[in-house]
């Protein structure tokens, strides 16, 4: 591989490395590239697929209905595909909108 070869290459060479099966270091071996530029690189793919594929997740305001709940009942949730989640009213919510989110992106 050319010294300074361009971004197209370097993410072609990225996704040939994570469909190897090798280590970062047997790759970069058998290819003559210094491992740390093949870790540049793996990084900067990996931190873009993960930004491109997961959308930022929105809470919409919600509106509480019937009587006030007792201690330790459930809540739930339902997704507009259908998706119906049920979880302990002390879950962490952050937990709770990443779990509606992949159950969106699963739906797709």
């Amino acid at each position: 591989m050319p010294k300074r070869a361009e971004k197209p290459e370097w993410t072609r060479v990225a996704e040939e490395f994570e469909a190897s099966g090798q280590t970062q270091r047997e790759f970069a071996e058998s290819r003559g590239l210094r491992l740390s530029t093949l870790q540049s690189w793996v990084y900067r793919r990996r931190r873009q697929v993960s930004t491109e594929a997961e959308p930022p997740v929105r809470l919409l305001p919600v509106q509480m209905s019937g009587a006030p709940m007792a201690e330790g009942m459930p809540l739930e949730v339902l997704t507009v595909s259908g998706a119906r989640v049920r979880f302990a009213s002390d879950t962490d919510v952050d937990y709770v909108a990443r779990l509606v989110a992949a159950l969106g992106r699963a739906a797709c």
